[in-house]
């Protein structure tokens, strides 16, 4: 069923658990995936050994896309206009991110509806690791 305005207001509030204990496999997958193999996020030894990190971590892209993912479920296929937003924290193996998607704007433009959304999402200590904004067409 398609996102209605009449059905929305300001200040709604939805939430989805994007990732329940992200793995080293799933980190791995992502860099084949997107061709990016920085060591930072694939081995182990050169993150911890030579750049002093406490683990390997996750690729900000891949908490993009899993935040992404949250907002293409709630606002339906081929809605988006636009999303975007900024890394705030390191996403480590094992965490468990929840993407929280805010109403913020409902809007008409030429015959169309809108909806802004605030986009956070924070890990299984509440630490918001990503924090942006989308807009999508739904109906009236």
């Amino acid at each position: 069923m398609a996102l209605k305005a009449s059905a929305l207001k300001i200040g709604d509030t939805v939430e989805q658990v994007v990732v329940d204990g992200l793995t080293r496999t799933q980190l791995v997958m992502y860099a084949g995936a997107s061709c990016d193999f920085n060591p930072l996020h694939t081995d182990e030894v050169y993150a911890t050994r030579a750049a002093g990190f406490p683990s390997v971590f996750g690729h900000g892209m891949l908490t993009m896309a899993m935040t992404g993912k949250a907002v293409t479920d709630y606002v339906g296929d081929a809605r988006l206009r636009s999303f975007g937003g900024r890394f705030r924290d390191q996403v480590w193996p094992g965490d468990t991110l929840t993407t929280r998607l805010t109403v913020r704007e409902i809007r008409q433009r030429d015959q169309e509806s809108f909806v802004s959304l605030d986009v956070t999402t924070v890990n299984q200590s509440g630490a918001t690791v990503f924090a942006g904004s989308a807009e999508a067409v739904i109906e009236q």
